[in-house]
């Protein structure tokens, strides 16, 4: 829960986000989802199945949050997801994104996401923590913003949204679904670690008589309907594709004279490169914490599978 109401009511409900870095190339659009299997263990669960509500694509647009730090585990190791809530009834991703990005600085707070009943935008590369719970969280968690909303439609598709958002990052780092380890709140870390005050969501889930009792059956459903694909869920994987190499850190200032962005690959288990469906603002900085030579060029990690190639970039070590 992060309270912005007093900036937030200076906004213009018709705000276009003017984030710079990771561009949406393309967005990440939910798998088919068995409706039927979405467990029935709240009215709100079984709304979501008997009016066929799924959960809309998850749209990345880095913002400004410029404080790079990996988790304790390593850049690309999150431990799970937090979830927060707003506190802020009838507030969109799209204004609270546009608020954050404009005042961080100021409020001392940043999260990857917010998620309304109409959008989820990941302002933040999930590799790297943000400030949303403390330092101990900080440094162990993605973590998301569920927007309050006023209809039980409404509230039924921010929930449906959200859950989905969790069940992407679990499976993109090869995690369970695990209430208390991998899947907390803002409420069960302020208890743990003493570092916030904060209880959010339990008392707005409660409002719609929903609780994360409710809520992990939900994430589970999105997170079994998931492909595999490259990611291994098994206990102790990870998802970096087998990739290594040289830990040089740095920071790479990117550039595409023929385009609008800078392409991004990965490279599978075997050491392939492919085109990521996702690119890099021109003329913008990323960390970097590994370089690899492939087919006589250099390449540079800024996200967990995700490289720049030496033609777009310029490389300072740090």
């Amino acid at each position: 829960m992060l309270k912005v109401k007093k900036i937030i009511a200076s906004l213009t409900t018709a705000i276009a986000l003017a984030g710079v870095g990771f561009l949406t190339t393309n967005v990440v659009l939910p798998q088919s989802t068995n409706q039927q299997e979405v467990k029935a263990d709240s009215w709100i669960n079984q709304y979501i199945d008997e009016q066929g509500i799924k959960p809309v694509p998850i749209t990345y647009q880095e913002g400004t949050f410029s404080e790079w730090f990996g988790y304790e585990n390593g850049v690309g190791h999150p431990e799970g997801v937090l979830i927060h809530e707003t506190a802020d009834l009838g507030v969109s991703a799209a204004r609270f994104a546009q608020s954050f990005n404009n005042g961080w600085q100021q409020r001392q707070a940043y999260v990857h996401a917010f998620t309304d009943d109409v959008q989820t935008l990941n302002i933040h590369n999930t590799d790297y923590g943000v400030w949303g719970a403390g330092p101990t969280a900080n440094a162990r968690y993605i973590q998301i913003e569920l927007c309050e909303v006023y209809t039980t439609d409404q509230f039924a598709r921010s929930v449906a949204n959200d859950a989905y958002y969790v069940a992407t990052m679990l499976h993109k780092y090869g995690l369970p679904v695990q209430y208390g380890t991998t899947v907390v709140t803002h409420a069960q870390v302020a208890q743990w670690f003493h570092e916030t005050d904060h209880t959010d969501p339990t008392g707005y889930f409660a409002k719609w008589g929903y609780g994360m009792d409710q809520f992990i059956p939900l994430v589970n459903t999105y997170y079994n309907e998931m492909t595999d694909g490259d990611i291994s869920i098994a206990s102790g994987s990870t998802n970096d594709g087998g990739v290594s190499g040289s830990g040089q850190e740095g920071t790479v200032k990117v550039d595409n004279s023929s385009g609008y962005s800078v392409p991004l690959v990965s490279f599978d288990k075997s050491g392939n490169a492919s085109n990521s469906n996702r690119g890099l603002a021109n003329d913008s900085g990323w960390y970097t914490d590994q370089q690899k030579t492939y087919r006589d060029h250099t390449y540079y990690r800024v996200s967990t599978n995700e490289w720049v190639m030496d033609s777009y970039c310029h490389y300072t070590a740090k």
